[in-house]
């Protein structure tokens, strides 16, 4: 599949739709890189470049976009850090949304998400990602919520005393819920909170499900049988994500969406890996560790990038095995170092309507695939609507 170059009826359809996108790591990249979000940067995951910005995220046509704050695993070595990092990037998100009355929106709720469409506006929603923010509290959770933040991935590659992780870095734990996590399932119901199962072990997901009383969401996941990764969902989770009325917001990211491009990507971390080790006694090892790393981005620059038609892979496979109430989007744009072919940013979202519209979706599924299906979650778990 080539790029699609997008028709007239694509965009209108798209312009129509309240597009909603999950996951975006933009937080990340000012915290840590100092990356200005309020001018136009060229695409790429370099230093002076990214995948989202104010002028950008303003041409996408966007609805609604969920800014993440990441924490990231060694804050949870120290007490207390983890919830401060958490707090860090909500202070970064709203101070970045007050500065753009305009064009920008606070939004914790669906109806928020609509009025910014008619207002011409972008909502800006947020979702912590990685459980380790409420340092197992449930007063930090509260907390957490009473700042606007409207989703919890219970982990992320670090699985915690309470929630197991899909990668169980560094030996961390990969098992289900403990009855800790069970109730901090509950209390995330509760406060009308969305419950994220992104990034979370096999035996967590299904926990999770059981206990929620409510749909649940994949933030930013992609389909396991098309590329067999622990990140990614399979058919089964897809199925009970369905059953619960949730939506799985397909990820962006090369190394999930594309097998051969991981492989590859692997091939070049193990040579750079072994590289590093021979190298350990060098007398300057900063010098050494710079030349490593731009040794790894040209090797990964080299890779040819996944067809974009890989990504509409994922995303038709979500929709034939969970059913066209159940997909979305979940880029994780400025939180992926690759992307396919055609979706170097926020700005090309629109070509996924194409897509979809090429492979014989009608302008309805179209839509709930753009934001329909999120929407409706959203309206039934942040706006606590009793709709079925």
């Amino acid at each position: 599949m080539t790029i699609p170059e997008v028709s007239p009826r694509a965009l209108r359809v798209y312009r129509e739709a309240l597009v909603v996108d999950t996951h975006n790591d933009m937080p990340s990249r000012i915290l840590e890189d100092g990356y200005d979000p309020d001018v136009r940067h060229a695409p790429g995951f370099g230093p002076k470049e990214g995948h989202t910005d104010l002028p950008r995220l303003i041409e996408s046509g966007l609805t609604a976009e969920f800014m993440s704050a990441w924490v990231d695993a060694p804050y949870a070595a120290k007490p207390g850090a983890s919830f401060e990092r958490a707090m860090q990037h909500v202070s970064t998100i709203r101070a970045w949304v007050d500065r753009h009355p305009d064009r920008l929106i606070f939004a914790t709720t669906a109806a928020d998400v609509r009025r910014a469409k008619q207002e011409g506006k972008i909502a800006i929603l947020i979702g912590v990602e990685g459980g380790h923010a409420i340092e197992s509290s449930l007063d930090r959770l509260r907390e957490l919520h009473a700042h606007g933040v409207r989703y919890l991935t219970l982990t992320w590659n670090n699985g915690l005393p309470w929630a197991g992780s899909s990668i169980g870095v560094d030996g961390t734990r990969r098992g289900g819920l403990t009855d800790f996590g069970r109730d901090v399932v509950r209390e995330m119901n509760r406060l009308g909170m969305l419950v994220d199962l992104s990034h979370v072990s096999d035996s967590t997901f299904y926990d999770a499900i059981a206990v929620s009383s409510v749909p649940v969401i994949a933030s930013h996941s992609s389909a396991r049988a098309i590329s067999d990764f622990p990140r990614n969902l399979s058919d089964d989770q897809l199925r009970a994500i369905a059953r619960n009325g949730g939506v799985v917001n397909v990820n962006f990211f090369s190394r999930f969406l594309d097998s051969e491009y991981r492989a590859r990507a692997e091939a070049v971390d193990a040579q750079i890996d072994a590289a590093r080790r021979a190298l350990r006694a060098a007398p300057d090892s900063a010098s050494v560790a710079a030349q490593l790393s731009a040794r790894r981005d040209s090797l990964l620059a080299a890779i040819p990038q996944t067809p974009f038609g890989v990504l509409i892979d994922h995303l038709d496979h979500v929709a034939r095995v969970a059913g066209i109430d159940h997909v979305g989007l979940g880029s994780d744009f400025d939180g992926v170092s690759a992307l396919p072919l055609g979706m170097e940013d926020v700005t090309r979202l629109p070509r996924i309507a194409q897509a979809l519209l090429d492979r014989g979706y009608s302008e309805g599924d179209v839509k709930k695939v753009l934001g329909g299906n999120m929407m409706r979650v959203m309206t039934r778990v942040l706006d606590g609507a009793a709709t079925p």
